[in-house]
């Protein structure tokens, strides 16, 4: 294979809100962490979770679309490439980063929505309890077999 291919798949839960940055001719850009997890059960029989933390770059219209929709615990698919930054910080020591530039980003699941249908299961399953409903007999006649 002659070519090379840099792409990251993640799936992940945002870890702080999007912060953006706008610069002259309109153009913007977004950064947020991105938290992924992986569980396991170590040699002595306890589960352990690990975290990882992602740097996520979105620019122009996505980062705009993440500023909008997206909030703190918001779960995303993204797709996009790792870029490495170098720069020399204030007590001249050069520094690197390592980020995921993101060029297609999918939202999965919206906090607010998962603790609305939490809220309304509960509300289902608590209606459902106390008032149990039985088949009627005209409900039987109307079965295929």
């Amino acid at each position: 294979m002659k070519g090379t291919l840099n792409k990251v798949m993640l799936i992940g839960h945002l870890g702080d809100e999007v912060k953006m940055h706008y610069f002259e001719g309109g153009n913007s850009i977004g950064r947020f962490p991105l938290a992924t997890n992986e569980s396991y059960t170590n040699k002595d029989g306890d589960r352990v979770t690990t975290t990882e933390w992602h740097n996520i770059v979105v620019r122009n219209k996505l980062a705009e679309i993440c500023e909008k929709y997206l909030t703190k615990g918001d779960k995303i698919y993204c797709e996009g490439r790792i870029k490495t930054r170098q720069w020399t910080g204030d007590d001249e020591q050069t520094r690197y980063t390592t980020e995921i530039h993101v060029r297609e980003l999918t939202f999965l699941s919206n906090k607010k929505e998962e603790n609305q249908n939490i809220q309304s299961t509960t509300t289902t399953q608590d209606s459902e309890s106390k008032s149990p409903q039985t088949p009627k007999a005209s409900d039987e006649k109307d079965l295929p077999f």
